[in-house]
């Protein structure tokens, strides 16, 4: 395994994390929540023993199970480990019981310390935005749970660029703990936190970590443009992400042409180009089957060259959107003037 420190903290952990997403059952989302205690135990030990130390959770994951069961395995190895979990989503039917009021945020962290079975939370992270609650009363919140040491380290997850900014810039004015870390989906087939939330976050020194590196699977190689709305496929029942398909199977075709020259899956390809990415400290590995655990874990050993990269970068371009395209318009034409 490769580690390293995560944003501007000292906070080190493994390249690849492991997501527990899937632990638990609920008839809300099948195909996603479905992997029992022994499976779930088995996958936990195969990431420990590949040099996993950073796992990824949240407490709306099939109704606090998945924090449950993550923290019951992980028990006897608490202290050599980096917990994630996170808030904002519904966790009861009472409408206080979900977004980032003060008064959820300090309720939420009793509750996943509680289900994780510890006395600290490595890395709390706001899980979406909350248009109804001032920015001020939920940082304020995040800082009071650091200080009082049940926190420590924050992020957020899933935020506009200009909302993350404002907020990082009232954490520094205020003296609170700020974010060290963003959450983001980011993908061969999903860049768009390219545009504003990758600048941001280098400018600020986070580090990122990446949710759903495989876009739900679609990147893992084994969806075709036959088989990609069969009923029993994953995809099939839980379609979150705007992907482009036509493109993706661009993406993926070339992948399978150089899966081999590496001695590697179109998965592990996958994996191994966000790697490649500054920015990018750990990617979330969730899965559902060990086989698909092993193939994951195997991307940390696949160097891609710089011409490959550059391939992949080029295939999966998207159109910058304004002011972008305006402000590189002028960027290239002054290059060319002083050319």
């Amino acid at each position: 395994m490769k580690y390293t420190t995560l944003g501007h903290s000292g906070l080190i952990v493994s390249r690849l994390s492991f997501g527990a997403m899937t632990f638990g059952s609920d008839p809300s989302m099948p195909s996603v929540y479905k992997v029992s205690d022994a499976d779930a135990s088995a996958m936990v030990g195969k990431a420990l023993d590949n040099g996993i130390n950073f796992f990824d959770t949240a407490d709306g994951y099939s109704g606090g199970q998945s924090e449950l069961m993550l923290g019951k395995i992980l028990a006897p190895r608490r202290h050599d480990v980096i917990i994630a979990t996170k808030v904002g989503f519904r966790t009861g039917q009472p409408v206080t019981q979900a977004g980032l009021s003060r008064r959820h945020i300090v309720y939420s962290c009793d509750q996943s310390l509680r289900r994780l079975g510890t006395d600290y939370i490595d890395l709390y992270i706001l899980h979406k935005e909350d248009p109804w609650t001032p920015l001020e009363e939920s940082l304020l919140a995040l800082d009071q749970l650091v200080k009082a040491g049940k926190v420590r380290y924050v992020g957020f997850s899933n935020w506009s660029a200009w909302k993350a900014a404002v907020a990082y810039q009232m954490q520094r004015d205020n003296g609170w703990a700020t974010f060290i870390n963003a959450q983001l989906n980011y993908s061969l087939t999903g860049r768009d936190a390219e545009q504003d939330l990758i600048p941001f976050m280098q400018y600020a020194g986070m580090g990122m970590t990446v949710w759903s590196p495989l876009a739900s699977g679609f990147l893992s190689g084994k969806y075709t443009r036959e088989n990609l709305k069969d009923e029993n496929n994953r995809l099939s029942g839980f379609d979150l992400l705007p992907t482009d398909k036509e493109q993706g199977f661009l993406i993926i075709d070339k992948m399978r042409e150089m899966a081999p020259g590496y001695q590697a899956s179109v998965a592990q390809i996958a994996l191994a180009w966000l790697l490649s990415k500054p920015v990018v400290a750990s990617i979330i590995i969730g899965a559902s089957k060990m086989h698909q655990l092993e193939d994951n874990l195997g991307a940390i050993d696949v160097p891609l060259s710089a011409a490959d990269i550059a391939t992949l970068d080029k295939l999966s371009e998207k159109a910058p959107l304004y002011p972008h395209w305006f402000n590189q318009m002028l960027q290239d034409t002054v290059h060319k003037d002083i050319l």
